[in-house]
This record gives C-alpha cells, structure tokens and sequence, in this order.
C-alpha cells in the first residue's frame, strides 16, 4: 500500500517533470523569436533571407525614412543608438537632435534632479513598472521607469529609484522628437 505523503507528491512531481521537459525540449522556441508558425513559413531559404533583408531596412514604428522620430509613443526599444553614460549607466538615443533641442546638454546617466535644474521642468510626466519589477530577487536599476515629456522637445526615460522616490532615477533613454506635444 502507498503512503498518503507519496500520493500527495506524485502529482507534483509529474508536473514538475512535465514543466522541466517543457523547458528543456520546446519545440516552438524557434518560431516564437521570429513571431510566427513553421507551417505558415515557406521552406525555400532565399525566400526568408530576402524577407530577412528587407524587414532589417523596413521604418521602425514611430519613426520616418530619415530617421527623425515622428510619434514618440510609438517608439521600441533597441532602434536607436546605444550609449554609454556616466558612471558606466547603459542607455539609449533615439531620434535626432535639431537645432535649440535642450536634450543636447544631457548624457546618458544623468540623475533627475540635474536634469531638470539643467533644462526646466517637463510638460507632463508619468511612471510604469517594468516587467523586471516581478522577477523575484531582482534588485537591478530597471524595475521601475519615470517618463518626462517636453513640448516641441521629445521625451527622457529615467531608470531606478523607486515608485515613491524618482528623484534618484537615472536618464537612460532620449527620445529627440521636435514635433512632441505637450501631454503623454
């Protein structure tokens, strides 16, 4: 006869072993990095290296063919050009700069609090957490984001800190966009 205790972990157990296998061998793990299903692709390699090339000269979202940033919130991550920034801070420029933009006096890394003595308070601002925020034992700088907007300017993404005190964010992302209105 089982012991009640080995009845109660079989279940755990064959899930555990389900979740492990399902990790180790996925055979869709392929497809979801491109966003799309094996059987809607067509096989012919020519094909997809020719798809390849032209999504890789396609116009990001939120951007037009000169690479001027049209709609600041349309804009990904990963587009513009990558930097790094005082005291080692990694961020990104997206955009570029035009003439009387303020954010051409910024660097990446810079905390908040000099960047607004530096270039005046924002139009409107707003906060979001990240995804980062909900992977347990994650302290990094990247859990938490404030976004300042600036009329006719563009937008200044800021890093740590934490909800209740964004005065010690750091600038991690610089949107040049001279067209940006006032409100998010």
């Amino acid at each position: 006869m089982i012991e009640h205790r080995k009845l109660k972990a079989l279940p755990l157990a064959l899930l555990s072993a389900f979740v492990l296998s399902a990790c180790v061998s996925n055979p869709f793990k392929a497809d979801s990095a491109e966003g799309g299903d094996s059987a809607a692709k067509p096989a012919s390699t020519s094909t997809s290296s020719s798809s390849a090339r032209s999504s890789a000269s396609a116009i990001p979202p939120g951007m037009n063919a000169a690479g001027e940033v049209v709609d600041s919130s349309q804009i990904e991550a990963g587009h513009g050009q990558q930097v790094k920034g005082i005291n080692d801070w990694e961020g990104e420029i997206t955009g570029k700069p035009f003439p009387g933009s303020k954010f051409t006096q910024l660097k990446i890394g810079m905390p908040m609090r000099q960047v607004m003595d530096l270039i005046g308070q924002p139009s409107d601002q707003g906060s979001y957490v990240t995804a980062k925020a909900w992977i347990p034992f994650y302290f990094g700088s990247d859990r938490y984001r404030h976004e300042l907007i600036y009329k006719g300017q563009g937008r200044l993404i800021f890093s740590g800190g934490s909800v209740g005190d964004w005065s010690s964010g750091h600038l991690t992302w610089i949107i040049y966009n001279k067209n940006e209105p006032a409100y998010r």
